[in-house]
């Protein structure tokens, strides 16, 4: 049986939460481990998790969709940061097989190419709103 990483997560400081506080989930421990750092740190004003609709067309389906990012943060400084929280390793290209395309190597190619036409999306709406856009990885959260 396959252990599960989803859950909700309990603010230590429920006030700089913009949303319900007890109603936030995480769906991976690297997601969880960004909110316990946003939730503790003093630099940090104001956090939500996917709070924020943005539209981004999908080159995949030819569609309009709705992204959710994964976090919103307001720096005491007045800074405002959109984050995105992913594995370093879908954040670029799947490795192409030796020999004929697999299904999960499909898969992966079609994950990264919605993945980058949402964080395109992204950039553009900080651009357009005074904000900046990150992805952050298991890297960064070390």
């Amino acid at each position: 049986m396959k252990k599960s990483f989803k859950g909700k997560y309990r603010p230590a400081n429920p006030n700089k939460y913009v949303g319900d506080p007890t109603n936030i989930i995480y769906r991976s421990l690297l997601e969880r481990r960004m909110m316990v750092y946003l939730d503790k740190n003093p630099e940090i004003e104001h956090w939500a998790s996917e709070e924020l609709p943005i539209r981004y067309y999908s080159p995949i389906d030819n569609k309009w969709h709705r992204y959710f990012v994964d976090f919103i943060v307001k720096t005491i400084k007045g800074k405002k940061i959109l984050i995105e929280v992913k594995p370093s390793r879908q954040c670029v290209p799947p490795k192409k097989p030796t020999g004929r395309k697999t299904r999960s190597y499909m898969r992966e190619s079609f994950e990264y190419i919605r993945n980058k036409a949402k964080w395109q999306a992204a950039t553009r709406y900080c651009k357009d709103n005074g904000a900046e856009f990150k992805i952050i990885t298991e890297k960064d959260l070390s």
